[in-house]
């Protein structure tokens, strides 16, 4: 995965961009003459001397201060010279100085990732601090972004599962928890760094993390951090017993994936109190046999929150008092809720949209419980029900701009939706004709 990284960018491509000297003076000089020049005119201008004598003659006072001016230009000129020269020597020193903290960096680079491939955890341990000061003092955002890339592809490499407490298998039980440490400590850190303001030190905001196929069994807490750019990636990782907390974060640009994700019993994913302004949040294809994906009190005021083609069989996913009021929302078209919870208990739809279509409803499955709905676009659209698998009890539809549509529903009407559409349903929501009530209403 690469970073935010510009076009020749690049640490060895970093090249000084300087002119010659012949031009670089000859660009400073004239520059000089026709400023002072207009300088000149101006001053002539405003104090009012627009016209000459031409009788006047060249007197000796005249002569010797054409003489110091003559000196005064001389001595402009020289100092001009000596000013480019200074500027390129400052420039040249400071691609040396940056030469050098690279090298330096490069050499520290190595040995802490030597560190990383030492047989003692105790070693890979200090190897991963090593790293972690490495980016916080990286001469440029590419090089933090490559020592960040490391710790993520460490999370990423296969380990001997835990063979258990058995005394026959001690030793590497023993080693298995201490090498589990090490990438506990990682995700503690890249997460510490994570949360700090962008633009001060060891901020770690804005930079990609991929955590593809990584096992999470630990914490990651991402509270309060704000998400402006990059990528963050859990694509294909397994939550076995984790949790990844990003209550009261902020997703105003970047992109955090959970594509193919596997949730298990015991995991969470914490997105309480969350604010979705811009960005994109994706489960698409992820599969739910447990743990909990908690949307609790956030606010959708124009992200997107996409759960397309994802399997929920088992565990919680609750939306109770969030707010969609912004061309963001969620979505959950074509995915299957066989055994799992979703609940939109108390949600605000004010605007923004959810997205069902096409998806499969079995057994007691998603809840829009004391739900209002003032705005927006909610659509069923080519759904299956089966009966009590979603409920609609208490919600209420406030008259405002909101649009609901069960067209090519198939199965049984959910329960309580009828009564909040009113008798007849309001022109707002659309339903299928073996759904309607039968006049006279």
């Amino acid at each position: 995965m690469t970073a935010n990284r510009r076009p020749g960018s690049a640490p060895g491509n970093r090249e000084l961009q300087l002119w010659k000297v012949g031009w670089a003076l000859t660009v400073v000089f004239v520059s000089a003459v026709l400023v002072a020049g207009g300088i000149f005119s101006s001053l002539v201008y405003l104090l009012d001397f627009q016209e000459l004598d031409s009788t006047a003659k060249l007197d000796a006072k005249t002569l010797f201060d054409l003489v110091k001016l003559s000196f005064g230009v001389v001595a402009g000129a020289g100092a001009l010279v000596a000013l480019v020269v200074a500027y390129r020597r400052q420039r040249v020193d400071e691609a040396g100085a940056h030469r050098e903290a690279t090298r330096l960096h490069t050499e520290r680079f190595s040995q802490a990732v030597d560190k990383l491939g030492s047989d003692s955890p105790a070693v890979r341990l200090g190897g991963v601090h090593a790293l972690a000061g490495l980016a916080d003092d990286a001469p440029d955002d590419n090089l933090r972004q490559t020592c960040i890339d490391v710790l993520c592809a460490y999370l990423q490499l296969p380990f001997t599962p835990d063979p258990g407490d058995d005394p026959a298998h001690q030793a590497e039980h023993h080693h298995y928890l201490a090498l589990r440490k090490v990438r506990h400590t990682i995700m503690r850190l890249i997460c510490d760094h994570y949360r700090r303001p962008r633009g001060t030190r060891g901020s770690w905001q804005g930079c990609d993390l991929d955590f593809t196929g990584v096992i999470i069994d630990g914490r990651m807490d991402f509270s309060g951090a704000e998400f402006s750019g990059g990528t963050v990636s859990f694509d294909g990782a397994e939550f076995s017993g984790g949790s990844v907390i990003f209550e009261r974060a902020t997703f105003s640009g970047s992109s955090v994936s959970f594509v193919g994700a596997v949730f298990s019993q015991g995991s969470l994913v914490d997105f309480d109190y969350a604010v979705f302004s811009d960005g994109r949040v994706g489960f698409d294809g992820a599969k739910f046999s447990g743990g909990t994906v908690a949307f609790r009190d956030a606010t959708f005021s124009g992200g997107l929150v996409i759960f397309d083609y994802a399997a929920f069989c088992a565990g919680y996913v609750p939306f109770d008092r969030a707010t969609v009021a912004g061309p963001g929302g969620v979505s959950f078209s074509s995915t299957a809720f066989s055994g799992s919870a979703v609940s939109f208990r108390g949600v605000a739809f004010a605007g923004g949209e959810a997205h069902f279509e096409r998806a499969k409803f079995s057994k007691k499955s998603v809840g829009f419980v004391d739900v209002t709905f003032s705005g927006g676009w909610v659509s069923f659209c080519d759904a299956v029900f089966s009966d009590g698998a979603v409920t609609f009890k208490d919600a209420t539809f406030s008259g405002g701009q909101v649009s609901m549509s069960f067209m090519g529903a198939t199965g049984a009407a959910p329960s309580g939706l009828l009564a909040a559409a009113g008798t007849p349903p309001s022109s707002e929501v659309a339903l299928p004709a073996d759904w309607l009530p039968s006049p006279p209403y």
